[in-house]
């Protein structure tokens, strides 16, 4: 079972129609128990940071995410969810994330047209399991204004051009983390859904 986290935020209903499609079985809470009883977390979102966390908090969701990352379950962020498994974002000031991965959200610094809306090419810089199918140059779609600067390097698995390199993908370990929408990425995005849930179901 997938569960993704509903914290008010998030195109959840694309989200879980995405898994529903490739077979995986789901449900979209904010229940701590059911949480808990998943094998697997997606914590989608579209916003904020700063009310993003706000929401987990007011929702008591931050310890249900850190227990899962210690448990060793995979955990997707996507887009939103993405930057807040970082330290500190600095939209609307600078405040504390989830702490998952080092480093910090900030504006994207470019003279391309800012939000970064459609459609992007990936560069793939590193191997993991969420991009097994996707190959280099393979596009999926963007929606954001900021973008995650992570400590460590090597957890960048795929990056792209927007007037500026845009991390658009990391992994550690159980943690993976999206910049774009694979919910409303066609067949490049099913198949990183697909991968996830593969992963979801070697862990349970």
């Amino acid at each position: 079972m997938i569960g993704i986290i509903d914290y008010g935020r998030g195109n959840i209903s694309s989200v879980e129609t995405a898994l529903n499609k490739g077979g995986f079985e789901n449900i979209t809470t904010d229940n701590h128990d059911i949480l808990r009883k998943c094998d697997g977390l997606i914590l989608p979102g579209v916003g904020a940071f700063k009310d993003g966390m706000k929401d987990l908090e007011k929702r008591g969701l931050i310890p249900i995410i850190e227990e899962a990352v210690k448990s060793g379950k995979p955990l997707l962020g996507i887009c939103l969810g993405l930057h807040l498994l970082f330290e500190f974002g600095e939209e609307n000031g600078v405040s504390a994330g989830l702490g998952i991965l080092e480093g910090r959200v900030e504006r994207l610094t470019t003279s391309f047209k800012i939000p970064h809306i459609g459609w992007n090419d990936l560069k793939i810089i590193n191997p993991s399991p969420i991009l097994d199918g996707i190959e280099d140059g393979d596009d999926f779609y963007f929606v954001h204004s900021y973008q995650a600067h992570p400590v460590d390097k090597s957890i960048i698995i795929a990056t792209c051009d927007y007037g500026l390199e845009v991390v658009a993908v990391v992994s550690k370990e159980n943690v993976f983390g999206v910049q774009f929408h694979p919910e409303k990425s066609s067949i490049n995005g099913m198949i990183l859904i697909q991968n996830f849930g593969k992963l979801v179901s070697k862990w349970s």
